[in-house]
């Protein structure tokens, strides 16, 4: 790969380390804020660019993304691959994922699902739950990091640009709460102390 995207975590300060709560409730001791990333178009647009050749000869014609750092990673792939992008957003009540916006899928449109950084893969699941609903054929999965080391399993092509072994903890096994060493939860609106 031309462009390495654990250089571009490190460039654009996206990799931190401390005490975090992480969207799935568990505990880490690294975070990778792909907010760093996506707000620098320059950088986005390189790590977006690889993403899309891992798919070109995949004959995509649809690229989705959850909600919200998956709009963006959506368009700019898709942009390189010269098809559509549309984005999923969590249904009211947070149980899984749906289209708005005037969004549709067609039966049999063949979809690329894409994300940012995967840790349990709960927004992915949702998606491809999401288009299988509308009969559409899953091509693959891209996504910028894979921090569970490979330990998320597809039943479709699964394509992330790096994959590390971050560790993360449920909240009784977190050694960090052992030491009394402060909780970050990161979020779109600000880092808060726990």
């Amino acid at each position: 790969m031309s462009t390495n995207v654990l250089d571009i975590f490190k460039e654009s300060d996206a990799l931190l380390e401390g005490h975090f709560l992480l969207s799935s409730g568990k505990h880490s001791d690294v975070y990778y804020e792909k907010f760093n990333i996506l707000r620098k178009p320059h950088l986005c647009e390189k790590v977006c660019i690889e993403m899309a050749k891992s798919f070109e000869k995949d004959n995509v014609e649809l690229v989705i993304g959850p909600t919200t750092g998956g709009i963006i990673i959506a368009y700019e792939v898709a942009k390189h691959l010269g098809v559509d992008a549309i984005y999923a957003e969590s249904a009211e009540g947070g149980e899984g994922r749906i289209l708005k916006r005037g969004f549709n899928i067609e039966s049999g449109t063949r979809v690329l699902i894409v994300d940012d950084v995967l840790t349990t893969g709960t927004s992915v699941f949702e998606v491809i739950d999401l288009v299988n609903r509308y009969d559409a054929t899953i091509v693959g999965i891209g996504e910028f990091l894979d921090r569970s080391g490979g330990k998320v399993k597809f039943d479709y092509p699964f394509k992330p640009l790096a994959t590390v072994a971050a560790d993360a903890w449920e909240v009784k096994d977190c050694p960090l709460c052992k030491k009394n060493v402060p909780l970050t939860k990161p979020g779109s609106r600000k880092f808060e102390k726990v």
